[in-house]
C-alpha cells in the first residue's frame, strides 16, 4: 500500500499557501475544482507524497476543530539552522523550539499551521 495523500481543511486559503510554499517550500502540483471546493495539492521535491488543502466554500466561522486523536505529521529538513532562519523572516514562531533529539538521532521542533495542525520538523543528525 502506498501512501498518496494528507487531507487539510483550512479556513483561509492565502495564509494557508504562504504557510505551505513559502515556509514550508512544498510547491503546488494542481488543484480539482469541484461542487463546493476546490482541493490545491502539494508536495515538496524529493517525495512523491502530497498534501490536500481542502478550500470548502462554506467554512464554519470559527474555522474546523481536530479530534483529540490526531497529533501531527512530520517533514524533514536538511538544516535547521536554515528554516529558523526563514521562520524569522516570514514572521512565525515555532511552537516548540528545535532540540537534539539524541533517541532518534534527530534535532526536532514543532510549528502549527495558519489552522492550528502541529508539525514537526526534523533534521536528521
Amino acid at each position: 500500500m502506498k501512501i498518496l495523500h494528507l487531507m487539510i481543511r483550512v479556513k483561509d486559503i492565502n495564509s494557508s499557501m504562504k504557510f505551505y510554499t513559502e515556509l514550508l517550500g512544498l510547491k503546488k502540483t494542481h488543484e480539482i475544482k469541484l461542487e463546493d471546493s476546490i482541493l490545491h495539492f502539494l508536495k515538496g521535491d524529493d517525495s512523491d507524497f502530497e498534501i490536500e488543502l481542502t478550500e470548502n466554500f462554506e467554512i464554519p466561522q470559527e474555522g474546523y476543530k481536530n479530534g483529540n486523536a490526531f497529533g501531527h505529521f512530520a517533514l524533514e529538513t536538511k538544516d535547521m539552522n536554515e528554516f529558523s532562519r526563514k521562520m524569522e523572516e516570514l514572521g512565525y514562531t515555532y511552537l516548540y523550539e528545535p532540540f537534539v533529539m539524541p533517541e532518534a538521532n534527530s534535532k526536532i521542533a514543532f510549528v502549527k499551521d495558519p489552522d492550528g495542525n502541529e508539525i514537526e520538523i526534523i533534521e536528521k543528525l
